[in-house]
């Protein structure tokens, strides 16, 4: 009987190795610098990068790395000088730049970022591009797609999403009329033609919903989104939201049928006497889930957190 324990108890340990995950629970136990807003994820060789929102009052996206997923340290920031055309489009930008989101799609890593006025919608996304992270080396390619106050939505939180025929899209959106979609053209990685609303919240003051994340998996696609408000610390009330759907257009429902459209969305996480107001999540590779919390225990430092991220036998997804 001991021997069965031990083999069984090695199985264990392989297969946890195996995984790639550097964490045997789905919480993983990371340590080192954790600091961060809005996290996206990616993994390049060995190496795991995780880039975020900058520091306020300083220019730059927020990098950090880890050589084993556990252990996590800054590295330089991209954009320590503003580009300069980034006042033709917001002349009062913000010094920090917001939400990136990190891809990888035919051969290299795309980043599309925000750049944005605190509590306006004159806002851009833009995109770099490199064929390795670890170079240091960003391709600025420019606008992909601005708001101005005339306009019903924010472009801000721009997130790629690759559909089951291979082609890119582009989800973003903050506040306003809520979140959109655009589909990409598959050289430039800009926008081709029609914006969709894919997911609203009309019947909430201010319409909170934003950090749209769209996966596919087995059929569907998942729209993961952040409901309320992020940035104040221990009392965000940040939480995050999903519903899924047959086309990447929608209509996305949650688990009891309600159109994302019309304020659905089941509640993943909102957090715990700990962690206060969970969001700006990001899937990766369908196993995998970033975002950030206040952690009360810390004078609500803005936390990176990790789990993996499991799917119940009706397909829907849970810690």
């Amino acid at each position: 009987m001991k021997h069965v324990k031990k083999w069984s108890l090695l199985l264990v340990i392989v297969l946890l190795v195996s995984s790639g995950s550097p964490a045997s629970a789905a919480f993983w136990n990371v340590t080192g610098e954790r600091m961060i807003h809005d996290p996206s994820m990616i993994k390049e060789g060995s190496a795991w990068y995780v880039f975020g929102t900058g520091e306020a009052n300083k220019n730059g996206i927020r990098v950090l790395r880890s050589d084993n997923g556990t252990n996590w340290y800054a590295t330089p920031v991209i954009f320590p000088t503003p580009l300069a055309w980034w006042k033709n489009y917001v002349p009062n930008h913000e010094s920090n730049q917001w939400a990136p989101d990190i891809s990888y799609y035919n051969g290299r890593y795309w980043m599309y970022y925000s750049v944005s006025s605190f509590g306006t919608n004159t806002s851009l996304i833009g995109l770099l591009s490199t064929h390795s992270i670890s170079s240091g080396q960003w391709r600025d390619d420019g606008l992909v797609i601005r708001s101005t106050g005339s306009n019903n939505y924010n472009a801000i939180d721009g997130d790629l999403v690759i559909d089951a025929n291979g082609e890119p899209w582009l989800s973003f959106g903050s506040f306003w009329s809520g979140i959109k979609l655009t589909k990409l053209d598959k050289n430039t990685m800009k926008p081709t033609g029609s914006i969709y609303s894919i997911a609203s919240r009309p019947n909430t003051p201010n319409n909170p919903i934003e950090a749209p994340n769209i996966t596919y998996r087995n059929g569907y696609y998942y729209l993961f989104v952040s409901f309320d408000r992020c940035c104040q610390g221990v009392d965000s009330t940040y939480k995050i939201a999903y519903g899924r759907s047959k086309s990447i257009t929608g209509p996305y429902l949650d688990k009891n049928g309600v159109d994302m459209m019309k304020g659905g969305g089941t509640i993943l996480d909102a957090g715990n006497s700990q962690w206060k107001g969970p969001g700006h999540q990001d899937v990766y590779n369908n196993n995998i889930i970033i975002r950030h919390a206040y952690d009360a225990l810390n004078n609500g430092m803005p936390t990176m957190l990790i789990n993996d991220l499991y799917w119940d036998s009706q397909g829907w997804p849970t810690y």
